[in-house]
C-alpha cells in the first residue's frame, strides 16, 4: 500500500478526564472492538478477574489506578488506531501533558452524575491552547445522574465550547437502553439483560439490534413513555442549534458528543464508528523552521516519553517517537539532531501496553518505541539528515518538593542511575547543585503520589531504598536573561533569595520558600525572567 494511503488511515488521540470517570475502563473496551482482547478487564481486579491491559506497571495494578501514559495499537475497519492512555490523577498530569503533544485529536470522557471536574477543565485547557479537535464521551449512563441537555449546558458554559450531540440516549422507566444516531439516523437498542451496571456482563460485546427511529421494535422495547420521550427529544436537538461544522470542530471550537456506558459497553460502537470518520489523520507539525507535512518523503519524528524497565530482565530504556512524516524502516539510520550523531533504529517496536512487538515500517501518525542508549530526552527531533526541530515540549513548575536521602549508602550506584534515569523519563524533576559545590537532591513533583512512586520504583526496579524528608522550598522558576544575554549564576545567586541548582537537562532552576521572596526578585532584577515553564536549553555564561 501507499504511504499516503497508510497515512489517511491512521488515527493517534488520546483520552483525558478526571480521575474515576472511567478512562482505563473505556480503554479497555475500545480494545475488545479492536479485536486485540477477547475479554475486557477491570481496573480495580478481584480474584478470578483479569486487570486492566492498559494498566501495566505494578503499582498501577495494585492500586487501581494510571501512573503512567500506557501505548496501544489496534485496527479497527481499515483504521490503525494509536491510542494513548493518560494517568488521569491530577499528580500525573505532566506525564499527559507531554502526551498531547504527540497526538492528533482527544476524547475527553466525563461522568454522567459530576459533569466537568477540576481536572478535565485543566486537561481541556491544554487541548485548547493546541487546538486540539475533542470528542466528547458522556460515560456512565447506565448509574442515575444528570439531564442530558444540562450536561450539554455545562461543557458549552464552563469549557467555553460548542457542542453537537451525535448520539443521544435512550431510556425505558429510566433504564439505559440505547443511543439514536443523529447522523446516521439509526436506533442501537442494547440487550435488557445486558443493562445492569456490570463488569462481568461487559466483558464481551453485547447483543445490539440496529434499526430504524419509526421501527416499532423501537416502541415495543421502550414502551410508549420511553419512544414519546426519544421523539421529543430528537425534535428538540434538531431545533435547538446548527448542524455540525468540520472546521470548527478542527480548530478545537466544536466538540462532537457521544453518549455511553463503557463498563457494559453500550453506545461504544456507535461512538467507534463516527469517530473514525470525524477524528483527522496525522496533520502538519511546526518546527523551528516552518511545518513539517505528513508527507515529506524525508522521515522525521520526536520523542515524547521515555520509560525505563518496560522489560525488567533487560533494565531497558525506552523512547517513545511518534512519526510525523516519511516512512520509518527497521534498521534504518536516522539523525538525532540535538547531539548531531547518527543513530540505527535496530529494533523499533509497537505496543500493547508492556507488550511490544518489533515492526519493519512505521508512518506518520504512528508511535514507535526505540532503544534508548541513554541519550534521549523528552522533546528530542531525530529525522533523515535535516537539522530542523519540532516545537518543544515545556516542563511545569512543580508545586511540592521533598529532600532525597539513601538509606543504605552501600547502595549508592544503583541510587544515582535509578533517580537520574526516573528523571529523564518525566517521572519527577530533579535538582541538584551546580557543579563543584555540595548539597541535597532536591524532588520537585506536581504531586504527593509522584514521589510514593519514586520511592516505590527506586526499591523494587534498583533495590535502593530511600526515604523523602521535608524542605522549605514552595516555588520553582527558570530564569534567564531579559535581554537574552548568557545567565551568570553567581550573580544570580547573588541576586535572588532562594537556592540556585540545576535540573536534569542542566537548566538553572530557582527555588524559593515563599511568594514574596520571588516577588522581590523579580521587582529588584529586571534583568531576570523567571519562568513558570522551561522548554530547550537555557543559555549560562561559562
Amino acid at each position: 500500500m501507499t504511504s499516503q494511503h497508510e497515512i489517511a488511515r491512521r488515527r493517534t488521540f488520546a483520552i483525558i478526564s478526571h480521575p474515576d470517570a472511567g478512562k482505563t475502563t473505556l480503554t479497555e473496551k475500545l480494545l475488545l472492538y479492536g479485536g486485540v482482547i477477547q475479554l475486557a478487564g477491570a481496573v480495580k481486579a478481584k480474584r478470578g478477574r483479569a486487570s486492566a491491559v492498559s494498566d501495566w506497571m505494578e503499582m498501577e495494578r495494585e492500586r487501581g489506578i494510571s501512573i503512567t501514559t500506557s501505548v496501544l495499537q489496534f485496527p479497527y475497519h481499515g483504521f490503525q488506531l494509536n491510542l494513548l492512555d493518560t494517568p488521569g490523577h491530577a499528580d500525573f498530569s505532566e506525564d499527559t501533558y507531554r502526551t498531547l503533544h504527540a497526538v492528533d485529536g482527544a476524547v475527553m470522557l466525563l461522568d454522567r452524575a459530576k459533569g466537568v471536574e477540576a481536572q478535565t477543565r485543566k486537561l481541556f485547557r491544554v487541548c485548547k491552547q493546541r487546538a486540539i479537535p475533542i470528542f466528547s464521551f458522556v460515560n456512565k449512563m447506565d448509574r442515575a445522574g444528570r439531564d442530558p441537555f444540562d450536561l450539554i449546558g455545562e461543557v458549552e458554559s464552563v469549557l467555553g465550547i460548542g457542542v453537537y450531540p451525535i448520539t443521544w440516549p435512550i431510556f425505558r422507566g429510566g433504564v439505559f437502553r440505547g443511543v439514536w444516531h443523529r447522523v446516521a439516523r439509526r436506533v442501537y437498542l442494547f440487550d435488557a439483560d445486558h443493562a445492569a451496571s456490570s463488569a462481568t456482563l461487559g466483558a464481551e460485546r453485547p447483543p445490539v439490534e440496529v434499526t430504524g427511529i419509526d421501527d416499532p421494535l423501537v416502541r415495543a422495547e421502550l414502551d410508549d413513555d420511553g419512544y414519546d420521550r426519544l421523539r421529543q427529544d430528537a425534535e428538540l436537538l434538531e431545533l435547538a442549534g446548527d448542524g455540525f461544522d468540520q472546521e470548527r470542530f478542527l480548530q478545537g471550537a466544536l466538540s462532537p458528543l457521544f453518549f455511553g456506558s463503557a463498563i457494559n459497553n453500550f453506545g461504544l460502537e456507535a461512538f467507534l464508528e463516527s469517530f473514525c470518520e470525524l477524528m483527522p489523520a496525522p496533520r502538519p507539525r511546526a518546527t523551528d523552521q516552518g511545518p513539517v507535512e505528513p508527507s515529506r518523503d524525508e522521515f522525521s519524528g520526536f520523542v515524547f516519553k521515555i520509560q525505563a524497565n518496560m522489560d525488567r530482565a533487560h533494565r531497558d530504556r525506552v523512547a517513545f517517537v511518534r512519526i510525523c512524516s516519511g516512512k520509518m524502516t527497521r534498521g534504518m539510520k536516522v539523525t538525532h539532531v540535538r547531539s548531531g550523531k547518527e543513530i540505527r533504529l535496530a529494533n523499533p517496536s509497537q505496543f500493547m501496553a508492556r507488550d511490544r512487538t518489533v515492526v519493519d515500517e512505521g508512518f506518520p501518525g504512528d508511535v514507535v518505541g526505540v532503544h534508548d542508549p541513554d541519550l534521549f530526552e523528552i522533546g528530542d527531533t531525530l529525522t533523515g539528515g535535516s537539522r530542523f526541530s519540532f516545537e518543544p515540549i515545556p516542563s511545569f513548575a512543580p508545586e511540592h518538593f521533598a529532600r532525597l536521602v539513601m538509606v543504605d549508602p552501600m547502595k549508592r550506584k544503583q541510587f544515582a542511575r535509578g533517580i537520574e534515569q526516573l528523571a529523564q523519563e518525566g517521572t519527577i524533576q530533579l535538582y541538584q547543585p551546580p557543579a563543584g559545590r555540595a548539597g541535597d537532591l532536591v524532588l520537585g513533583a506536581l504531586g504527593q503520589l509522584q514521589f510514593e512512586v519514586v520511592k516505590y520504583r527506586l526499591e523494587s526496579e534498583y533495590g535502593a531504598q530511600v526515604r523523602l524528608e521535608p524542605v522549605p522550598w514552595q516555588l520553582a522558576r527558570w530564569p534567564s536573561r531579559a535581554d537574552g544575554a548568557p545567565l551568570d549564576l553567581e550573580a544570580l545567586s547573588d541576586a535572588v533569595e532562594g537556592m540556585v541548582v540545576l535540573d536534569v537537562r542542566g537548566r538553572p532552576v530557582v527555588l524559593f520558600d515563599r511568594a514574596w521572596a520571588l516577588q522581590t526578585a523579580e521587582r529588584l532584577h529586571p534583568e531576570f525572567v523567571f519562568g513558570e515553564t522551561a522548554s530547550g536549553v537555557v543559555v549560562r555564561a561559562a
